[in-house]
This record gives structure tokens, C-alpha cells and sequence, in this order.
């Protein structure tokens, strides 16, 4: 059986960011679950804010080009992302409209379209950044993808890290290595 293939990244630029720390946990659950996890840092991706008059121009900045690309050679995404404000981060959002925009011959939303996403969110709050989680699933189904139902949110997350930046807590630990889990049988279904 062919490998299913994820890409994993947390939708914040803190070098010290717990959702950083959270999605890389669910990246060692889709590893040991088969997939090939592709972990990426957003800044080395980064792009303008989106700019219709940039891409007419322009087309797409070379940041935005290469997270498309990445988008487009996985079968699915694992996002953990940071809540602000009840929301998932300007970040986040403007990195999806520019691989929603389409290049050349492709397929309205190519990079999203029947792919899955396992999203997971942490916080300093007690609420664990499920607001923010919520609308972001709800972005990522309009865009196409098939989001796994499993929700994982850590919250009070400046505590949950011991000093080698690992989760004390065990069922904290599982349930995110589930969720990456829980992606790549998604991916499995869908794609191999």
C-alpha cells in the first residue's frame, strides 16, 4: 500500500508557540500511523497579505507558491492553530486564499479539494482555542477538505509543556497522536 502523506504546520511565528509544540505531537502520531509527515515552519513560507491587484500582476508571491505546492503533493494537512480574539489568526487565513487562488489550467480549490484535515488548537486559555478551532474546520470543508471529527484543544497551555517542551499530560499526549492517527486512516480511505 502506498504511504499517505501529511503536512503538518502551526498556524503561529512564535518561536516558543505551543501549537508548534501540540501539532508536532500529532505529526509523531501520523508517523507511527504510517505517514510520511512533511513539518513546516510558516515562516519559511511566508507571503504578503492577499492582494488581487499583487496577483494580477504578479501572480502568486514565491511563499505562497511553495505552500500550494505543498498543499498539492500531501493528501492531507494537519493545522494546529492559536486562537485570537475568538478567531483562528489573519496568518492562517491569508495562507489559505492565496492556494485557493487558482494558477493556469488547475481546478477551482486543487490544493484543498478531497483532502483531509486534522486540526487542533492550544491556548493559554481555559477554553483551549476551540472558538477559533471551530471556524477554522468550518474554512477548511468550505474549501473542500473532509476535516476529521476528532477535536483536540489544549488549554491553560502554558503549563501543560515540561522543560523539554512535551506535554505532562498522557491523555493530552494520546489524544493529539490519535488525531494524527485518525488522519492518515482518513487518507487512507480516501486515497490508497
Amino acid at each position: 500500500m502506498a504511504v499517505p502523506k501529511l503536512l503538518a504546520f502551526a498556524g503561529s511565528l512564535r518561536k516558543d508557540s505551543f501549537n508548534r509544540k501540540v501539532v508536532a505531537v500529532a505529526a509523531e502520531g501520523a508517523r507511527k500511523a504510517g505517514a510520511e509527515v512533511t513539518l513546516i515552519d510558516m515562516r519559511d513560507v511566508s507571503m504578503p497579505i492577499y492582494d488581487g491587484d499583487f496577483e494580477a500582476e504578479h501572480g502568486l508571491p514565491e511563499g505562497a507558491r511553495t505552500f500550494k505546492r505543498l498543499l498539492m503533493e500531501h493528501h492531507g494537512v494537519l493545522i494546529s492553530t492559536p486562537e485570537y480574539n475568538s478567531q483562528f489568526p489573519a496568518l492562517l487565513k491569508n495562507a489559505l486564499d492565496w492556494a485557493s487562488r487558482r494558477e493556469g489550467d488547475e481546478a477551482p480549490l486543487a490544493a484543498f479539494s478531497g483532502k483531509v484535515a486534522g486540526v487542533m488548537s492550544a491556548s493559554p486559555g481555559a477554553l483551549a482555542g476551540l472558538r477559533g478551532q471551530s471556524l477554522l474546520r468550518a474554512q477548511l470543508a468550505y474549501l473542500g477538505m473532509v476535516v476529521v471529527p476528532d477535536r483536540v484543544g489544549i488549554g491553560s497551555a502554558r503549563g501543560a509543556f515540561d522543560a523539554d517542551g512535551r506535554l505532562q499530560d498522557p491523555g493530552q499526549q494520546h489524544a493529539l497522536e490519535r488525531l494524527g492517527a485518525q488522519a492518515v486512516r482518513f487518507a487512507q480511505r480516501l486515497f490508497l
